[in-house]
């Protein structure tokens, strides 16, 4: 990792080699010519510290959001009763949409989400105050070039701590979604949590469970997709989140499991289903409730079902060629790598699998004859009776690869009772 910047001399001297897209800066420049502040905040300042690339810059501003959209001509209320107005501005030929969050307080959190109420104000530090980390805590003005860290975020960010902003129980019991975030935070930017600021988690446990299960999904992806997810699976169990949002796992098996996710590819579908693995011979019940608690897509909800199904467990017991294809078959030629990696050394091999499944039909559609084929050569009509009849020569062809020929088949079909 980039050393980090030793005071905010250095902090500002860096944030000044960023680049900052230029509607963003046209921006800040009018709102700032009007009189008003314009500054960037939030994780892209604090990447950009920490020497990694930005990905989304915030803008926020003393600007209220009638002010801005006075400003500009063309605006949208995209969250104007939070104080978000987007401002289309003209770049590279293109309209690009620049998003200016009015500073604010905000009043009693009464759903675990949301606050009940938004005030705006001028002040900058007291729209830093209500953040949820002190390394989430930066401004950064790109005209002025003038850097703000009122909360000390870049000693803690030097020390590879995330501390809370003000009193951490009061953060977390604003919004639930700050303790999956903190973890989360932990693995993706390899920060360890501050003593009282992981003491709170638990008293906030209550106000996670409230959170919709789709904000945890995402927190929960980005956490498996760090080089290093045990960094936020450790504090994950050890503050009492892990049984909110997955299967609990009993000592060993959860220190094995959350070592394994390590070792694994960089893959998140891949590394959740290890750790619903040691589930997987108990019973569906945990399961099935965590994969539809967590609210997948399709393709993913398909990959972990593939992964944590029959196929895979029949992959880490066959030996021979003979149930290495069955195998195969029964899980799916597409999720073959993925189960792989799953099993590491419990499987039979990347070769033992490549030597087995060399020229094999694993799937109907991979047979050398069609169901016309068949009803062509007057073997079977269409209907049910001819769906068995593939399916049983699927079978004799998986036991032996080289039966997949339009003469050996339709033999064996005329064969079959």
């Amino acid at each position: 990792m980039t050393e980090l910047p030793v005071d905010a001399v250095a902090a500002a001297r860096r944030l000044a080699s960023a680049h900052v897209p230029q509607e963003i800066l046209e921006v800040a420049q009018r709102l700032q010519a009007a009189g008003h502040a314009a500054v960037l905040v939030g994780g892209s300042v604090r990447d950009v510290l920490m020497g990694l690339p930005a990905a989304d810059w915030d803008l926020a501003s003393s600007a209220q959001p009638h002010e801005v959209q006075g400003l500009f001509r063309r605006t949208v209320a995209t969250g104007i009763e939070h104080g978000t107005v987007t401002v289309l501005v003209r770049a590279g030929g293109e309209t690009a949409g620049v998003e200016v969050t009015t500073f604010r307080g905000e009043g009693a959190y009464i759903d675990g989400r949301r606050p009940s109420a938004v005030t705006f104000h001028r002040d900058l530090i007291e729209d830093l105050a209500r953040r949820d980390f002190t390394v989430n805590a930066f401004a950064w003005d790109p005209v002025a070039r003038e850097f703000s860290d009122p909360f000390d975020g870049l000693t803690d960010l030097r020390r590879g701590l995330l501390r809370a902003v003000g009193e951490p129980a009061r953060r977390f019991g604003e919004d639930g979604l700050r303790t999956m975030r903190a973890v989360r935070l932990c693995a993706t930017r390899e920060l360890e949590l501050e003593s009282a600021t992981a003491a709170a988690i638990g008293g906030a446990l209550e106000v996670l469970a409230r959170v919709s299960r789709e904000r945890v999904h995402v927190e929960l992806v980005k956490l498996l997709a760090a080089p290093c997810p045990s960094r936020g699976l450790l504090p994950m169990a050890a503050t009492g989140i892990w049984p909110l949002v997955l299967p609990p796992i009993d000592e060993p098996g959860l220190a094995e499991a959350i070592a394994a996710v390590d070792a694994l590819p960089c893959d998140a579908v891949v590394r959740l289903a290890r750790l619903l693995w040691p589930h997987i011979e108990d019973g569906r019940a945990e399961i099935d409730e965590a994969l539809g608690g967590l609210r997948h897509g399709r393709a993913e909800r398909a990959r972990l079902t593939a992964l944590l199904g029959p196929g895979v467990l029949a992959l880490r017991d066959a030996a021979e060629p003979v149930a290495i294809r069955r195998a195969a078959a029964l899980l799916g030629r597409e999720h073959l790598n993925d189960a792989l990696a799953l099993l590491g050394s419990s499987s039979p091999g990347a070769a033992a699998v490549g030597s087995a499944l060399a020229g094999a039909a694993l799937t109907i559609g991979e047979l050398a004859v069609r169901g016309r084929d068949l009803v062509e050569a007057g073997i079977a009509a269409p209907g049910p009776a001819l769906g068995r009849l593939l399916a049983s020569l699927l079978a004799l062809v998986i036991e032996d690869p080289t039966r997949n020929t339009p003469a050996t088949l339709l033999d064996l079909a005329r064969s079959v009772e």
